[in-house]
This record gives C-alpha cells, structure tokens and sequence, in this order.
C-alpha cells in the first residue's frame, strides 16, 4: 500500500493515511518527537489516543489554544535558598506517558518558547520525563482556514514532521465496523471523493470524516422519524452546501432507482422533470466522478472497454445538454482541486460536441 498522497506538492511532508500512521508512529516517536499537521476533521487527535492505548500508555493532551507557559513551566518555590519551579501533576507523573501536544500551531509564541526543552530533551527545569515516554504533536494547516500560528522554526526543527490525508478507502472500512449510518456509507461509496472539502473561507459547515460521523450519528438518533426534511436540515448543518444538496438528492435517486450503471447501459435515461432537478445533478456529477476514475489519463492506456466508455459517455452528454446545457458543462470542466475529465476524452468532446466543450471551456 502506497503512502504518498496524489498530488502532494514537491518540498512538503509525505502525507500518511490513517493506516499507516500508527506505524510510523511505533517506529519513530519512541525516539523523536512527531509533529502530525493536517486539515481539520479527518482524525489527527483520535488516532494518537487510539495509538496511545495500544501501547499501554496514558495519554495527556495539552491544548495549544488553551495553554499559557505556567501551565508548563509549573509555579516557583523556594527550597533550600533556590528557586524551583514544580510542574503541574498531570505532566510530573512517575511512569511512562504519552504527552499530546494538541492544536499547537495554536499556541502563542510564549508557549511555543516554554515547549523547547520539553519538546526536544522530554524535560521541565529539574523534571525528566520517564523512561519510555513520547511527545507527540498535532495541528491544522495555515491553508485550512483554522487561524493558527506560525511555528517558530527552532520548534518546527526539533520534531519529525509527517502530514496526514483522508482515505475514503480506509474510512470506509472503519464505517462498516463502527455502526456508521448505511446511507452515509453508501453516499460516500458513491462519492468517495466527497469524503474530505477544503475549508471555506466564510462560516459554513464544511465535509470532512468528522462531520460524516456527526450526520451518522444525527440520522440514527431520528430513527424511524427521519424524513426528507430533516435530512436536509442535518446534512445542511453539517456538510459543505453541495454535498449537503447532494447527499438529499442520493437518497431520493436510491428510492426511484436511479444508478450510473444502469444509466451507462441505457436501462434509464437522465430525469428530466422540473422536480427531478437535483437529482440530475447528482447522477450527473456521479457520471462524472465514474468517467474520471474509469478512462486512462494517457490515450497510451486506451482500452476496448475505455472506449465503449467513450463512446456511451458522448452519448449521454448529448442528451444531458438537452436537458440541462449547464449541468452539462460541470461534467466536463475541471473541479476546484484541479481533477477533470482526461485531455483526450476532452478533445474528443470539443470534436464531437463542439457546443457544450466550448462553454464549458
């Protein structure tokens, strides 16, 4: 199993999924402290607990947006003439620990100052950590909206800096053996690239694994009285509004059988009727994800298969545009982490359908 995210920019940290995490993890933080940064509600905090627990070690978590340096350093007493500083019983404990460093791009500069020693020698004036302890860092990204602070560099150098990603594969599997909502589990089988959005700069909810699980665990509470309505209210508080909108529409498209498959096989054609609206949307932006995963990106890889794909794929676009010229173009055009249609598919498209590629375009 690869560990490198797709796309990862040259000069960042090699991004680790939440399976191969807990490796890495075992290997190195025995000897070096770890630094986790990742966008926010994929699972940075919960795998340190669990990764914790699973080597019998108490976890304390410290939060970088709570803290100020005496809850560090401790308060001073005078022993024998002297000064000493006696740090906090939570973190002055007799045996090994691991201490979690949460949120601490969110720490201010005085803090990130007083965690030197205790980040890079496990130590807080007089007091040593025990043998067998690790330090463990997490924080969200300057990207992600999340209003951290830089990481002062003889800080950032003093840890071993790993990023994390979402899998929908991975989630996927920890969803059907953690009574994860069937229909949250079947959308995201459909739409695994719906898993993870990047933070919005305004105040809305926003998709990620954290906010699945929140709408999992909102949907089951409802029980039998879940209805049309109050999915849409909670996938609305908890979802980025597409995915919100969305996630509505594939329940209906569930209950009238709609499914790109049959839909590629000719056993359905597109709904057309002015209430059906959104669920055209989604069996379109559906039809597009398929058509993404499915042709090669290189006309090199071309297949039989990928062309019967090719050939369908035309042939309901024509008849999408009919229906809805813009819904249309959003199949063919570029999504906002730059992952569209392959450039032969696309040249076909301007071929053939000259029209919708233009506008698109």
């Amino acid at each position: 199993m690869s560990i490198f995210s797709p796309g990862a920019s040259p000069g960042s940290p090699i991004a680790l999924t939440p399976a191969t995490l807990p490796e890495f993890l075992l290997t190195v933080a025995p000897v070096r402290p770890v630094y986790i940064k990742g966008p926010p509600g994929i699972g940075k905090s919960s795998l340190v607990s669990d990764f914790s627990a699973a080597v019998g070690l108490d976890c304390v978590t410290l939060l970088g947006s709570q803290m100020l340096p005496e809850d560090l350093l401790g308060v001073p007493r005078i022993e024998d003439g002297r000064t000493r500083f006696c740090p906090p019983a939570r973190i002055a404990r007799d045996t090994p620990y691991c201490l979690f460093l949460d949120e601490l791009p969110n720490a201010s500069k005085e803090v990130q100052k007083a965690l030197y020693p205790l980040v890079f020698e496990k130590r807080i004036d007089d007091y040593v950590l025990p043998a067998g302890s690790v330090v463990i860092a997490a924080g969200n990204r300057a990207e992600d909206a999340a209003f951290v602070n830089p990481l002062s560099s003889a800080l950032l150098n003093r840890l071993v800096v790993v990023e994390l990603r979402a899998s929908a594969r991975e989630w996927l599997d920890w969803a059907r053996h953690n009574a994860i909502h069937e229909q949250v589990i079947r959308y995201v089988e459909a739409r695994p690239d719906h898993l993870w959005s990047r933070p919005p700069r305004s105040e809305e909810p926003f998709s990620t694994p954290r906010s699945w699980h929140a709408l999992s665990d909102a949907m089951a509470a409802f029980g039998d009285a879940l209805t049309d309505e109050w999915v849409g209210v909670l996938a609305a508080g908890c979802l980025s509004p597409a995915h919100a909108v969305q996630f509505r529409a594939f329940l209906r498209q569930s209950r009238l059988r709609y499914d790109v498959a049959k839909l590629l096989k000719g056993d359905i054609r597109w709904p057309d009727a002015p209430g059906d609206r959104d669920i055209l949307y989604f069996l379109a932006q559906s039809f597009r994800a398929h058509l993404v995963k499915e042709l090669p990106a290189e006309p090199a890889g071309i297949r039989p298969p990928h062309r019967e794909l090719a050939h369908a794929a035309k042939a309901l676009l024509r008849s999408l545009a009919a229906i809805s010229l813009e819904i249309a173009q959003g199949v063919v055009a570029a999504d906002e982490d730059d992952r569209g249609i392959p450039g032969w598919f696309l040249a076909e498209v301007v071929r053939d359908l000259p029209r919708l590629a233009a506008q698109a375009r």
